[in-house]
């Protein structure tokens, strides 16, 4: 008798599929890659750095958000139920919203080159990331959650997207529109914030396959910032320089758990830190192109252009490691005779 078992699952016609099944966290990927253009395009003209670099990540990022978007699709057609399953986890659930945000940032990325297809980007994008918040933050609301499914993934649908809203709808010259998405992301992150730190004090530890998660805590702060930033002009006040103050405060606290964090061996999960950190390098070059010539900040901006690339680098790299040993994709699960 002939082993079978090492075969793909067959799909409702029959045909063997041979399609990975990503999980929607992959969308984290382009976060960091989009987040790292953004740092280089705000670092090149202050140290007269070559913008070639952060193009060519940009499309990097552009490369790898079609790719997860044609797979995602393709899971869609092939595996409904397995979306399904996905969209009701305590956990996972939250990272769909990513597809929404990884959209407008691509369309940041394409923005200089292309806008009308930038803007239809930004569009869908946005609408996405709309009614995806309002749909998972309305089952939120109802309550009845275990509270180990408490994690930072929660920022996600609305602290995520309304920021990156902000910063997106900016860009298109609408920042008055921005400041209104930057007020439902801000107002959004105080609440959570609140209910997250509650659970880390109080509740179990995180089991460490969640602890990567915990990388999406310095966001916030630092994606925020850039989002004021965006929707604001002049010298930077003190609210930007408050939220980088906190935003660093949170890299710290990182830099403090990362041995209790990598317990959890190394995987795609850690791209939860990518753009936080990234953002980070991102409202300090903003900052120092706004401000007096001396000060804390001119002292700051490379040390954390620096720490991005480092961060993005060395993460990239184990992924790549991860790909090549045929580790980085779920295995799907197997299909009953």
């Amino acid at each position: 008798m002939s082993d079978t078992s090492a075969k793909p699952p067959l799909d409702v016609t029959g045909v063997h599929v041979r399609m990975p099944r990503i999980p929607a966290a992959f969308f984290g990927i382009v976060l960091g890659l989009a987040g790292l253009t953004n740092s280089w395009r705000a670092a090149a003209p202050i140290w007269n750095l070559p913008p070639q670099i952060g193009e060519a990540i940009g499309i990097v990022a552009g490369v790898v958000w079609l790719l997860l978007i044609l797979l995602y699709a393709g899971k869609w057609l092939i595996d409904a139920k397995a979306v399904a399953v996905e969209a009701q986890h305590p956990v996972q659930c939250c990272f769909i919203g990513l597809i929404g945000v990884s959209t407008m940032l691509i369309a940041i990325v394409l923005q200089p080159y292309s806008h009308a297809a930038a803007l239809v980007l930004f569009a869908a994008g946005a609408i996405f990331t709309l009614v995806f918040a309002l749909w998972r933050t309305g089952i939120l609301w109802r309550g009845d959650r275990d509270p180990a499914a408490t994690t930072a993934v929660l920022y996600l649908p609305t602290v995520a997207g309304s920021f990156v809203m902000a910063i997106a709808v900016s860009a298109f010259g609408s920042p008055d529109w921005g400041q209104l998405a930057f007020g439902a992301g801000f107002f959004s992150w105080l609440a959570i914030e609140s209910v997250l730190l509650n659970r880390l004090y109080n509740a179990q530890p995180l089991a460490e396959p969640l602890r990567p998660t915990l990388g999406i805590q310095l966001a916030p702060p630092a994606v925020g910032c850039v989002a004021y930033l965006s929707v604001t002009t002049g010298t930077p006040d003190m609210l930007a320089h408050a939220m980088l103050g906190y935003a660093i405060l949170q890299l710290l606290l990182m830099l403090r758990l990362l041995p209790w964090i990598r317990r959890q061996p190394f995987a795609a999960s850690y791209w939860a830190f990518t753009f936080g950190v990234t953002a980070l390098s991102t409202a300090a070059s903003k900052m120092v192109t706004r401000s007096d010539p001396s000060g804390a900040l001119h002292i700051l901006a490379p040390i954390l252009f620096v720490v991005a690339n480092v961060v993005v680098g060395a993460i990239a790299i184990g992924t790549a490691l991860l790909l090549v040993q045929g580790k980085l994709l779920p295995r799907p699960a197997p299909t009953p005779t």
